[in-house]
């Protein structure tokens, strides 16, 4: 995800994770003693944004649970490449434990330069198609982590549009082609609608303050709106609301972070829980002594529908009993 380019470079806060250490919390493993041990976990985040953030803190606080006392090195990029290649420079020759890279940006750059201590990385499209990993089983060197995409998540989506919606024909997507991952995410999500005879229609961006005007292009030419996890348009995403809700345009999201801010729907997660299942890796690593290569790669299972009620009234949709029942657990991801 990526972010306007801030001034300065955003490395920076130090921040210190400390959990109590009682007779549960350390001790001997095979990973040797960690009783008393203060690790150093190094952070590179492409931006601050609420999914993203909600993955670095459930990150810390599997951390936390797990009885580790942490010293945290947390480094934001400001979505600067630049940035990105003296983060990873930077941790690579610090004395960090393990290094977590989220997003794929971020990623990419700790691979690149970091060779010596174990990498994870998270809030990551497709690690394949990024070459972050050879292969999701045991992939093998210093580097392992979670993807936050799970392809059936776009294609239940995509299907109950078509379902549920009968009158869409042509659903627009706001996407800065230059991230990986919107265009793995897009395609996906093309394939599914063209099985219903659904176009999807791109309307591109560079950065984010293009994002308003690409989704006012979309209107009278879609019947529907979709954005992935592409950083550049869910960083303007409230211009694209304001845009749906004027015109009365239903939108979809890729993530629950934008149906909480006003999407209608999407088929997700919560990314406190992609950060906290990397951290547990994180735990396996540096307590247990695991090797990252040896750990396979991780994808969200627990999926569910999302709909935001409000969101609905606000683009024209009724929400039927049927949307409803798409839901498992009602309480939790039927937002009022």
């Amino acid at each position: 995800m990526k972010k306007k380019f801030w001034l300065g470079l955003g490395l920076a806060s130090l921040m210190a994770v400390t959990a109590a250490c009682g007779s549960n919390g350390g001790g001997k493993t095979e990973g040797g003693n960690t009783e008393g041990k203060e690790y150093t976990v190094a952070i590179s985040q492409i931006v601050e944004h609420p999914s993203l953030d909600a993955t670095r803190e459930g990150f810390l606080k599997a951390l936390e649970d797990a009885g580790l006392k942490v010293k945290v090195d947390y480094n934001n990029a400001q979505a600067d490449q630049n940035n990105i290649k003296s983060i990873s420079q930077k941790i690579a020759t610090s004395k960090a434990d393990l290094a977590l890279g989220i997003a794929t940006d971020t990623s990419i750059g700790l691979i690149e330069e970091v060779k010596d201590i174990p990498v994870l990385f998270a809030a990551v499209t497709d690690p394949l198609d990024s070459k972050l990993v050879p292969q999701l089983k045991a992939p093998g060197g210093n580097v392992t982590g979670a993807s936050d995409t799970n392809p059936d998540a776009i294609v239940q989506l995509m299907d109950f549009i078509a379902k549920e919606m009968p009158n869409v024909k042509k659903v627009g997507v706001v996407i800065n082609e230059g991230e990986s991952n919107a265009v793995v995410m897009s395609n996906i999500a093309q394939e599914a609608l063209a099985k219903h005879n659904i176009e999807l229609v791109k309307a591109p961006v560079v950065n984010s303050s293009d994002v308003q005007q690409a989704a006012q292009s979309l209107v009278g030419r879609v019947d529907a709106v979709y954005v992935t996890l592409d950083n550049t348009v869910v960083e303007g995403v409230e211009s694209i609301i304001d845009v749906v809700n004027k015109n009365k345009i239903p939108f979809f999201s890729a993530d629950r972070d934008t149906v909480e801010k006003g999407a209608f729907a999407t088929v997700g997660f919560k990314y406190f829980d992609h950060g906290y299942e990397v951290g547990q890796m994180a735990v396996e690593i540096l307590k247990d002594g695991k090797k990252p290569g040896d750990m396979d790669v991780r994808s969200p299972e627990k999926l569910d529908f999302i709909l935001n009620l409000s969101a609905a009234a606000e683009q024209g949709i009724t929400v039927t009993d049927a949307m409803k029942a798409y839901v498992k657990d009602p309480e939790n991801n039927i937002i009022e």
